[in-house]
C-alpha cells in the first residue's frame, strides 16, 4: 500500500485573542524528509494551501525521524468574503483547528 503524500504536518496552533490564527508550528517536507519545526503565520499557511500543498493535522512519533500520527487535512473556507481555516469537514465563520493543540 502507498503512503498517503502531504507536504507537511501542523503539530500546534496560536490564536490572536479575536480566534484568528496567528501562527501554526509546522514539519514542511523537504523532498523525502521533513524539516525541523517551522513556523507558518497565518498568510503563509494559507498561500500554501490555496497553491494546492496538503497539509494535516498530527504530530511526529519520537525517536522515528520522518514518522508522523496524523489526522485531517487543513482547508481554506471562503465565509462572507473572508478566508477560514478548519481541519477537516467542519463548516464555520471562524478559524477552528479542531484537535490541533494550542500554544
Amino acid at each position: 500500500m502507498a503512503k498517503a503524500k502531504f507536504d507537511g504536518v501542523v503539530e500546534a496552533v496560536h490564536y490572536q485573542p479575536d480566534g484568528q490564527v496567528a501562527w501554526v508550528r509546522a514539519y514542511v517536507r523537504r523532498g523525502a524528509t521533513f524539516s525541523d519545526h517551522v513556523l507558518l503565520d497565518r498568510q503563509a499557511i494559507i498561500e500554501l494551501l490555496k497553491s494546492g500543498k496538503r497539509y494535516l493535522s498530527g504530530q511526529r512519533v519520537p525517536l522515528r525521524a520522518s514518522t508522523f500520527e496524523t489526522g485531517d487535512a487543513l482547508r481554506v473556507l471562503q465565509k462572507n468574503d473572508r478566508e477560514v481555516l478548519v481541519v477537516g469537514e467542519i463548516e464555520t465563520d471562524r478559524d477552528r483547528l479542531e484537535g490541533v493543540p494550542i500554544i
